[in-house]
């Protein structure tokens, strides 16, 4: 058990049967009445956000997950594939648990699988990956008084706003957070 007073951001906790970690919090101590501390949760089973209020001292479960690194081998139709590291023991996730994650794996790409007591959660990504353009128009000279940007089709699949002067099979630094453009690699 753990205090929410004792909350901090990437901390895993188990509240009414679901495992969740600790996007946000903030501790408010009202005028009048009890102190309580605002959370933000991500549900790490279905991948919901949800806002939560717990009171002050209240215990909740501390979930421990197991981060192991893996490598990304292949998709085959809607699985997809990833190999163990250390055991080259290999197990396959259905792409309706990796919607997000999908628009930024690559073939061989290592990368951490999250899971609790043998339950596989999901992946957790780099906070940012190299993809190649691999479609998007030229940029137009003198179109540039203010910061323009353009669409441009990354080899995974993703659509993502670019500056004017990135061209085909560059090679970009992309957030898998939010799915943005950072610089060139």
């Amino acid at each position: 058990m753990i205090s929410v007073n004792d909350f901090r951001t990437g901390l895993t906790i188990e509240v009414d049967g679901d495992i969740f970690t600790v996007l946000d919090f903030q501790h408010v101590k009202p005028g009048k009445g009890a102190a309580f501390v605002r959370s933000k949760l991500k549900n790490l089973r279905n991948g919901n956000t949800v806002e939560r209020t717990f009171r002050a001292g209240e215990d909740v479960g501390r979930a421990h997950v197991e981060n192991r690194a893996m490598q990304y081998l292949y998709a085959s139709g809607q699985e997809h594939t990833f190999m163990d590291n250390e055991t080259y023991d290999q197990i396959t996730l259905p792409s309706s648990q990796l919607e997000w994650e999908l628009n930024f794996l690559k073939e061989n790409m290592t990368i951490n699988i999250v899971s609790y007591q043998g339950e596989i959660l999901g992946i957790n990504l780099p906070n940012s990956v190299e993809l190649k353009v691999v479609e998007t128009e030229p940029g137009i000279k003198g179109n540039t008084a203010t910061g323009a940007s353009k669409n441009a089709k990354l080899e995974t699949g993703l659509n993502v706003q670019v500056p004017l002067f990135i061209n085909e099979n560059d090679v970009l630094l992309i957030s898998t957070s939010d799915g943005k453009y950072i610089s060139r690699a």
